[in-house]
């Protein structure tokens, strides 16, 4: 897909980002709930960079996210906050008492706004006026005076989605139900109904029980056999009732009235479409649900002035009206499931690979005809072991386009805020990732994908002037290479300037010289803060996003490379090694030793000759395959494996391609394929070159899972 972003462009206007809000609003709350934490666990006296670099990032994350979904309001004080960090982290300031008291203000402060945008920008917005003048203060070296503190209102409890609309009369404007809505305390009569199932009203009730403010309710006597009655005492409005109940049920099977009307006043018969409502004239509660919890008294101020309301909603179909009530219920078709209870359920789907796995190789030597049963219980244990784990992994699996979705409105507010012209490149949004991996890798992709609009494409009249397109290109791929998962970012601009990386690395101190190689220089822009903008703006990110790349991607012992030429463009690859899977995989033996090699990276394997194999300068070997040349890699001499019987040898060859190249892995024997079940070696042990990860065979013993990837660029240097 290729979307173009420019001044007057209608491309992408289309786009709807609703559909991602959820997930920023959660990851947003996330970050805000650690942002407090570490903020109370802070040791003022001795704050080290780890904690301060972490409470920057969370502002960071949050300003990069309200800005993409254009919440200005959080994003300005987030980047405020984000400025008064940025001095404390780079110890241009000393944390005080007072810089703590602000920012878990402000995080307050971004969350009730966070809230009311989740609400659909309901509700008065807390002013951000004091504290922006208190943190900018702070961050000038500045310790204010006893400035009042803003108090923002507690957040509201999250908002219930507007239904679908019905075929009835048309509803009033949907409203969020708030915690405390100011008003007066309501008795009333709610009837819901016709059901299938009586227990479908209790969760009504549990709404009540579950939501501070929203009042009490009670069950009483209901007029028909397929209804339930309630009464209510609340400050809410009708409407507000009526959206909050239609998670549960229909509009058109709720009936709300005012205790004070008489029961005759609404007929169940009438006309869907007859609305009455009482004029605001004073009237009384007539002796019902006086007793009721929550109910007024009669000596409350103001009880008296209380309106009398008789409103019928939506009357319960008539016998002869088709039954649309059932069938405009939505329901739920997810369930929310917490991640370690999944992760526990991929690891024992493992267990249960490995078991199955010793089974199978105990089963080798068994007579077919003896223990035909057997042997079937067998094979199908295997099938339906091999189908659980597909679907077991599949529930964490989340496609590349959820990711890449985010970008093209981050692109076009960027584009025409900086006067550029860019398009948008996606390649592989079928790529399926884990969910874990998703959630590490969005921030890094966002700050790769800004720098690459703010640092390397040029302005259309420059890049005119250079002979390309006035339209920049940026490129988002996703593949899997080899058992790892590759993500590319890549530009057409300028691409990076060895010579201005080096004056910059020598004003920070860094021991630099101008024998490094290219790609060591390119390395130089992973270092904390490090920054080649000639000024800060809330774009260029203060040099957070490489080093926030560099970080996350360690994190999953994956690797990130550089290639860039300056004037062509520039591409940064992320490679994350397999942590926790199941794969199919092939063994080979190497003298007693069995190694797994990704079934997926694997090409070809053959027989080969002494005399096939070439030895060229420093000892490297090449053997020729189809009139192709390619590296030999002996794993016996990689892994320093000792041969303790003289008569075997290492005369069969692996090819395995990664990064796009292929090399030749001398075994002595193809020991067969299977699944195998990858663990994180690193954790368990430590990290050890050219491996990926371990796995557990059937017979017991541990194998190692080889790092194709590692192999090739060891051989290609």
């Amino acid at each position: 897909m290729a979307e173009t972003y420019q001044e007057g462009s209608g491309a992408g206007a289309d786009f709807d980002l609703s559909q991602f809000y959820q997930i920023f609003f959660e990851e947003a709350g996330e970050n805000l709930d650690q942002m407090e934490q570490m903020l109370l666990d802070l040791d003022l006296s001795s704050a080290n960079d780890e904690e301060l670099n972490g409470i920057f990032r969370c502002a960071h994350s949050i300003k990069g996210g309200s800005a993409t979904f254009g919440f200005s309001d959080v994003a300005e004080l987030t980047h405020q906050m984000e400025s008064l960090l940025d001095r404390l982290r780079r110890h241009e300031l000393q944390p005080i008492p007072q810089m703590v008291d602000v920012l878990l203000e402000s995080a307050d402060a971004s969350r009730s706004l966070l809230a009311r945008h989740q609400a659909g920008g309901q509700g008065e917005a807390v002013s951000t006026t004091s504290l922006v003048r208190r943190i900018s203060e702070l961050a000038a070296g500045l310790v204010p005076g006893d400035a009042p503190a803003v108090a923002p209102p507690p957040p509201p409890a999250a908002p219930a989605p507007t239904p679908a609309p019905q075929a009835a009369a048309p509803a009033p404007a949907p409203k969020v139900v708030t915690p405390a809505v100011v008003g007066q305390a309501r008795t009333l009569e709610i009837q819901i109904g016709p059901l299938d199932r009586l227990e479908q009203a209790d969760a009504i009730k549990e709404l009540f029980r579950d939501i501070p403010g929203l009042g009490a309710i009670r069950d009483i006597e209901s007029p028909q056999a397929n209804t339930r009655s309630f009464a209510v005492e609340t400050t809410s409005t009708n409407d507000d009732l009526l959206d909050l109940f239609a998670f549960h049920v229909a509009k058109q099977q709720v009936l709300i009235r005012d205790a004070a009307a008489p029961a005759s006043g609404v007929a169940a018969d009438e006309d869907e479409e007859t609305v009455l409502a009482a004029g605001a004239a004073g009237g009384e509660a007539y002796g019902f649900f006086s007793e009721a919890p929550g109910a007024p008294r009669a000596d409350a101020p103001h009880a008296a002035q209380a309106p009398a309301q008789a409103v019928k909603v939506a009357a319960a179909p008539k016998a002869s009206e088709p039954k649309v009530a059932m069938q405009a219920q939505m329901e739920s078709t997810t369930i929310r499931v917490d991640v370690k209870k999944v992760d526990q359920l991929i690891n024992l789907v493992g267990e249960l690979v490995i078991t199955q796995a010793m089974l199978a190789q105990n089963s080798r030597g068994l007579d077919a005809g003896a223990y035909q049963q057997l042997l079937a219980g067998l094979a199908d244990l295997d099938r339906n072991t091999r189908d659980l784990q597909e679907s077991v992994m599949s529930i964490r699996m989340i496609p590349m386009s959820i990711v890449f979705s985010r970008f093209p409105r981050m692109l076009r507010d960027l584009a025409n805020k900086l006067g550029k012209k860019v398009e948008l490149v996606t390649l592989g949004e079928a790529t399926e990732l884990d969910k874990g991996l998703v959630e590490k890798i969005t921030d890094p992709l966002t700050h790769l994908v800004r720098n690459s609009c703010d640092h390397g494409i040029e302005m259309p009249a420059d890049r005119l002037a250079k002979g390309k397109s006035e339209h920049g290109t940026i490129t988002l791929s996703a593949s899997h290479q080899g058992g790892s998962i590759v993500i590319e970012v890549r530009d057409d601009g300028r691409g990076l300037s060895r010579e201005k990386i080096l004056s910059k690395a020598q004003e920070r101190g860094i021991e630099v010289s101008e024998q490094m190689s290219d790609a060591e220089v390119w390395q130089l822009i992973f270092a904390p803060g490090f920054s080649t903008a000639d000024e800060v703006t809330d774009v260029s990110g203060r040099g957070v996003g490489m080093d926030v790349v560099k970080r996350n991607i360690a994190a999953l012992n994956g690797s990130v490379e550089i290639d860039s030429a300056e004037g062509y463009g520039m591409k940064v690859s992320v490679r994350l090694p397999l942590t926790l899977a199941i794969m199919d995989g092939m063994s080979v033996g190497v003298s007693d030793e069995v190694y797994i090699l990704p079934l997926s990276s694997v090409v070809e394997s053959f027989q080969v000759n002494a005399d096939d194999v070439s030895t060229v300068a420093q000892g490297s070997q090449l053997v020729k395959v189809r009139d192709e040349y390619m590296p030999v890699i002996a794993l016996e001499k990689i892994f320093q494996v000792p041969r303790f019987d003289p008569n075997k040898s290492s005369n069969i060859m692996v090819v395995v391609e990664a990064d796009g190249s292929r090399v030749a892995l001398l075994v002595d024997e193809l020991l067969g394929q299977h699944q195998v079940v990858v663990k994180n070696l690193e954790s368990n042990y430590r990290k050890v070159p050219n491996v990926s990860g371990a796995t557990i065979l059937g017979d017991g013993t541990v194998a190692l899972i080889l790092d194709t990837g590692g192999l090739v660029r060891r051989a290609r240097h």
